[in-house]
């Protein structure tokens, strides 16, 4: 053979053992990556190939599968009143994807979960078609719809959360504007245009308000300042004057001047109790000032912020800032400034002063349910932690209560049950004279035995609302919606 034949030939085998050992390692190394990967078109018409499980909610699936002729894609995703439960089970697309209970549970529903392995043989000899799980969540029907009724009776942007102290369960949470996720669970190109107009669009209806947006708090931080200054002894007397504080409040190292919605003179000085019974900002803007950011920051810590939740599905995180100065480290007081909440975590933090300031991780799935109804997982209540003493969550209770009675949360009250509520209006934008304020709200139940079974947050953004700035207050938006949502559950 002459030199430039056998350099061919040489270079022919070398070809020949890379495609060799490349074909190989596709096979052997990367086939079970290659074979679930999400964009593989085989994996996603096993996906769509029989009828999914369901989410459940107070026994009934909200959630159904429903036949496609002509597709490669044999079933697509249903869902009962999708608008109200969309912040609970998210969608399942066949062109978009999953999100929320539809994409951490995936696997269950679809049957593909190790657990049902056995299920999956079974129906092998059968001849059965493959069935999925459930997902049982702890969605009180009565309260979600109290919740979504409230928010699109006001026809406004917001999120109603709420919880039982006593477990963490979610009972509610409900978003506005929401999206029916019916409208693109297919793969025409219909439902390709709605759902990217659904993206597109400015009120942002596929968000959810109620985990996934953070805020300015307003007042409702209120009660947070309050148990952290009594549980760090700035505050022992609840009901003693408070002289360094007087109305309106004076920023330190500035000649900025702070003063409240309602006739300084109510607030001049006034108990911590009195403060929380008008709003006064002056009052929580001094005893945040004296708790210091570092103890302020330590009891917000405690109640859930600057960590992700997990319900299963993720959160976004709740912001108090590590290092501010005087005039921000007040200004936290009254829930402005650099900080930042979402509804669930406002709930969180009315549930734990509730629960005598013990607060429970938030969970919105009870069991994971195969489909011969055999459970595969069952939640159970974990504590997040003792926020708290009891002795300083019962005279924040007490300061609610007194709030909820004889002060700005007067319209939360419920005939023969004892409620405690606090209102909040925040500030928000870089021009606060040209932003309407965020309206927010925050209330719990008590039953007889001193149990707290139900705890809300309402928040609502009436940018689009029409109605006049005077009328924005957590206590004439809010309160009604998390009233009607505390009496779904209480006449359980």
């Amino acid at each position: 053979m002459n030199k430039p034949l056998r350099h061919i030939a040489v270079f022919c085998g070398v070809m020949v053992l890379a495609l060799l050992i490349r074909a190989t390692w596709v096979q052997f190394v990367q086939g079970d990556t290659l074979a679930g990967n999400e964009h593989n078109r085989r994996v996603q018409i096993a996906a769509f190939a029989q009828p999914r499980g369901d989410i459940v909610v107070g026994g009934e699936p909200v959630t159904g599968s429903v036949a496609t002729p002509g597709s490669d894609f044999r079933y697509k995703r249903t869902y009962k009143d999708g608008p109200m439960y969309a912040p609970v089970t998210g969608y399942l697309s066949q062109a978009q994807g999953a999100t929320f209970l539809e994409g951490v549970h995936t696997k269950v529903m679809s049957g593909k979960d190790d657990r049902l392995f056995l299920d999956r043989t079974k129906s092998l000899f059968t001849g059965e078609t493959p069935r999925g799980g459930d997902v049982i969540t702890t969605i009180d029907p009565a309260a979600q719809k109290a919740a979504y009724q409230g928010l699109t009776d006001l026809k406004a942007k917001g999120a109603v959360v709420a919880l039982d102290p006593r477990s963490g369960k979610i009972l509610a949470m409900a978003s506005t504007p929401s999206y029916d996720p019916s409208a693109f669970a297919g793969i025409s190109k219909k439902e390709g245009e709605e759902f990217r107009r659904l993206d597109a669009a400015k009120d942002k209806p596929l968000s959810n308000r109620a985990l996934r947006e953070a805020y300015p708090p307003g007042s409702t931080f209120k009660i947070l300042t309050a148990a952290a200054a009594i549980e760090h002894g700035v505050v022992s007397d609840i009901d003693a004057p408070m002289p360094d504080a007087p109305a309106p409040y004076t920023l330190p190292l500035s000649t900025t001047q702070v003063g409240n919605d309602v006739d300084n003179a109510l607030c001049d000085k006034v108990s911590l109790k009195t403060g929380m019974q008008w709003s006064c900002n002056n009052v929580f803007l001094q005893t945040a000032l004296k708790t210091g950011n570092d103890r302020m920051r330590e009891t917000a810590e405690k109640f859930g912020f600057n960590h992700e939740q997990f319900t299963p599905v993720r959160s976004a995180k709740s912001g108090y800032p590590a290092r501010l100065d005087k005039p921000q480290t007040a200004l936290t007081g009254m829930g402005q400034g650099s900080l930042t909440s979402t509804p669930l975590q406002m709930a969180m933090v009315t549930a734990g002063l509730a629960n005598d300031g013990k607060v429970m991780k938030p969970y919105m799935v009870e069991e994971l349910r195969g489909p011969d109804l055999t459970t595969l997982e069952k939640a159970s209540p974990e504590v997040l932690d003792q926020a708290v003493s009891v002795g300083t969550a019962k005279k924040v209770q007490e300061m609610m209560e007194f709030t909820a009675s004889e002060g700005t949360a007067k319209k939360v009250r419920i005939d023969g049950v004892t409620v405690g509520g606090k209102t909040g209006t925040a500030q928000h934008g870089a021009d606060v004279r040209e932003q309407r304020p965020y309206a927010w709200f925050v209330s719990y139940a008590k039953q007889s035995d001193g149990t707290s079974p139900v705890a809300v947050a309402v928040f609502v953004d009436p940018a689009d609302m029409d109605i006049e700035r005077s009328d924005i207050a957590g206590g004439k938006l809010g309160a009604p919606i998390a009233k009607a949502v505390m009496r779904a559950v209480l006449k359980k």
